[in-house]
Formats: C-alpha cells, sequence, structure tokens
C-alpha cells in the first residue's frame, strides 16, 4: 500500500501535495488539477495554450506548466542532462 506525504508539501511555487486535498496527489495550487494529467497533455504534443485553457479554464498558467515539466525533467536528469543515480527500494 503507498502512502501519501503526511502534510501539505509546497514544490515551487504552483504545486502542492496536500493530505486533505485530491488524497495527497500532486496538483497545480489553488484547483484540483493533477500535474500528472497536464503533463499526459504535453506528452501528446498538445499546444499550452489549450491545455491552459482545457484545465480549470485558464487558471493554469503556462508557469505553471513550464514549472511542471522542470520538476519531471530535473527528477531524472542533471543539469548536463545525465541521469540521476535512482534509489532501489526494498
Amino acid at each position: 500500500m503507498r502512502n501519501g506525504p503526511k502534510h501539505r508539501t509546497e514544490l515551487g511555487r504552483y504545486l502542492v501535495a496536500d493530505p486533505a486535498i485530491c488524497h495527497g496527489k500532486l496538483i497545480f495550487k489553488g484547483t484540483r488539477v493533477f500535474v500528472v494529467d497536464v503533463l499526459a497533455d504535453v506528452e501528446r504534443g498538445l499546444s499550452w495554450d489549450f491545455i491552459t485553457q482545457r484545465w480549470g479554464g485558464g487558471k493554469i498558467s503556462k508557469a505553471a506548466i513550464a514549472e511542471a515539466v522542470h520538476l519531471a525533467r530535473t527528477t531524472f536528469l542533471d543539469e548536463e542532462g545525465r541521469l540521476h543515480p535512482l534509489s532501489r527500494a526494498a
């Protein structure tokens, strides 16, 4: 069984995981829009203009999308594009 965050965790200016909101899944602040859904739209090649309107009628800015993409990229890659060592969970 996976456990979400025990307390509110803000990741940057636009992203938050809060156990009291959407079961602790990562969302854009002030919305109930999941970051994973927006990243899936980016992956599909949808325009950021379209994505900002699709989710929350413009409540998610391009800067918020950029922050989510940056977080996703830096989770796996260092500044020079090399893969970060992945921890091995037991």
